[in-house]
């Protein structure tokens, strides 16, 4: 079992304004699995993911990545298990505009000590004939190529998606998420990825729907649809 999480609280604020925003999660994703956390802003999806990638600290609880608790680490130990078993997407992409595509891509690749072949992944991520251009000279979408590349390129175990696609259209969005599947395909990445559109349930091994810091329901697919078929 890859991840397993066991009553999991989160706590924002001190005093008379502390506000539960995780109460008591307990979820499981296998290795190898498209999760996806659906729910509405505001449900928990994102401070689970902050909470699952080490950028947060929960408050009880326990997350056990291979049956090892990264609640009890060290700043320094989860630090490493950032740097080595974990890559990030975001809404927006954070590339560093004087950097040409491959060089974006290689920063990510320095912080790793068994990264992927450069080449081929920016075939994989169809941008071969961009790897020259710096990010004001790409498009949203070829931008949120990049961005997943750099993440990919330390060959993480674990891909955490927030909101990949919410600034782009929906044509650009779907290419996205189509690539998203065959870096699961491909690579075998466990991928968690955060969304408040209904229809990417369906290209999901795991569904988990939270509202009000709770699990409401968490199920596998028997049957995905391929993300280019999606329609919303």
């Amino acid at each position: 079992m890859m991840i397993q999480i066991e009553n999991l609280v989160k706590y924002y604020g001190d005093g008379k304004s502390k506000t539960k925003v995780l109460q008591g999660i307990d979820c499981t994703v296998e290795k190898g699995q498209i999760c996806v956390l659906l729910g509405p802003s505001g449900s928990g999806k994102s401070t689970l993911l902050n909470l699952v990638g080490g950028i947060e600290e929960a408050d009880s609880g326990k997350l056990l990545i291979d049956s090892e608790d990264i609640c009890q680490k060290s700043l320094a130990a989860l630090s490493e298990y950032r740097r080595e078993r974990l890559g990030f997407v975001f809404q927006f992409y954070n590339l560093v505009p004087n950097l040409t595509v491959r060089e974006n891509i290689e920063v990510g690749r320095y912080l790793s000590k068994k990264p992927l072949d450069m080449d081929d992944l920016i075939e994989t991520l169809g941008l071969s004939d961009h790897v020259r251009k710096f990010p004001n000279q790409l498009s949203g979408g070829q931008q949120q190529r990049c961005s997943i590349g750099r993440a990919l390129v330390k060959n993480p175990d674990i891909l955490l998606c927030d909101e990949p696609t919410g600034a782009l259209d929906y044509k650009t969005s779907k290419e996205i998420l189509t690539l998203i599947e065959t870096i699961n395909n491909k690579f075998g990445t466990t991928i968690i990825l955060v969304t408040h559109n209904e229809a990417l349930k369906d290209m999901a091994h795991r569904v988990v729907r939270l509202r009000d810091g709770q699990i409401r329901s968490a199920s596998v697919n028997d049957t995905r649809i391929p993300a280019a078929n999606l329609e919303w």
